[in-house]
């Protein structure tokens, strides 16, 4: 179990933070009797790998595809050991959006790339009735799209179907249970304060939100076999903005601009930031701070366990 709560610390409550889309009388999920977790999505959720893009990846990227199972096996994640294939910087599809860059693996690439190279190598070692699917995705999405001239419900509609297809492709390979995460409150990042008009705003961010819970509880309705947990990551960092001095957080409104620098966590003041950076909310622009990671991953941890059943 200390596996997989390392990795809800790198993508990282109460009953309103979550809806238990499906408990299948069949197979219900259990959270002690779990023992691997996979995961897809973008930089929220991405870890960085030895055999990774740095900065970017686990494993590979869109340059370099394929990989046999020697790498796989003996790549090391850089800070802890996990099954995470999600990429930095990735949209759900590009018949959506346009990569960020060449090399940057989509969503639907990723559920590609493992259903031809990881599946095969860890179908021997990873049990799908003792795996948990995790996917968050669509900070990018909802960023790259925003400024659009389109009918955003019905895109964020079209954007859930290309990405449930995906989660259908995992599905064929036996996997049952599931937790997606959605959308944090990116109308509040610290250029969107500032904004008059915040880009993408509330509206579209809870339209956006709106279409993974349908999606995923239609998911769950048509294959009953499966266990679907969403989690309301909005809901939980919202409560952190808002109270910021529960979750002993001073800034919610900027971020130190030497977040970056090898010598910020106790050289914070030369960069002009009067507090350590685990005291921010923000990390930079658009990511969540180490400290705010963990305190998320702690919801979905305790969130996990009442969902055992």
């Amino acid at each position: 179990m200390h596996l997989i709560h390392n990795l809800l610390v790198l993508i990282a409550c109460d009953s309103l933070a979550v809806a238990f889309l499906s408990r299948s009388p069949k197979q219900g999920f259990d959270w002690d009797s779990t023992q691997y977790l996979i995961a897809f999505g973008d930089s929220y959720t991405y870890i960085q790998g030895t055999e990774g893009h740095p900065n970017y990846s686990f494993i590979g990227d869109q340059l370099d595809f394929g990989y046999n199972a020697q790498t796989l096996l003996n790549d090391k994640i850089v800070q802890n050991r996990l099954w995470d294939f999600a990429f930095a910087g990735a949209d759900i599809s590009v018949d959506h959006t346009p990569l960020h860059h060449n090399f940057t693996v989509s969503l639907v690439n990723q559920v590609a790339q493992y259903r031809t190279y990881g599946h095969p190598v860890l179908k021997h070692i990873v049990q799908p009735s003792s795996t948990l699917v995790a996917i968050w995705i669509g900070i990018n999405d909802i960023n790259d799209s925003a400024k659009y001239t389109v009918h955003f419900p019905s895109f964020y509609n079209e954007l859930m179907d290309t990405l449930f297809a995906s989660v259908l492709t995992l599905y064929s390979l036996g996997y049952r249970s599931y937790l997606f995460m959605n959308l944090p409150p990116l109308d509040r990042t610290p250029s969107n304060q500032k904004r008059a008009s915040p880009s993408p705003n509330a509206t579209q961010v809870a339209w956006f939100n709106e279409a993974l819970a349908q999606h995923a509880g239609r998911f769950a309705h048509r294959y009953s076999d499966t266990n679907v947990l969403l989690f309301n990551a909005h809901s939980v960092l919202n409560d952190m903005m808002d109270h910021p001095a529960q979750s002993e957080i001073l800034n919610t409104t900027s971020f130190c601009s030497g977040y970056d620098q090898p010598d910020i966590e106790w050289n914070h003041q030369s960069y002009g930031c009067p507090t350590p950076v685990h005291t921010y909310f923000w990390f930079n622009s658009g990511h969540l701070t180490s400290h705010v990671h963990k305190l998320l991953a702690k919801a979905v941890e305790e969130t996990l366990k009442q969902w055992t059943g």
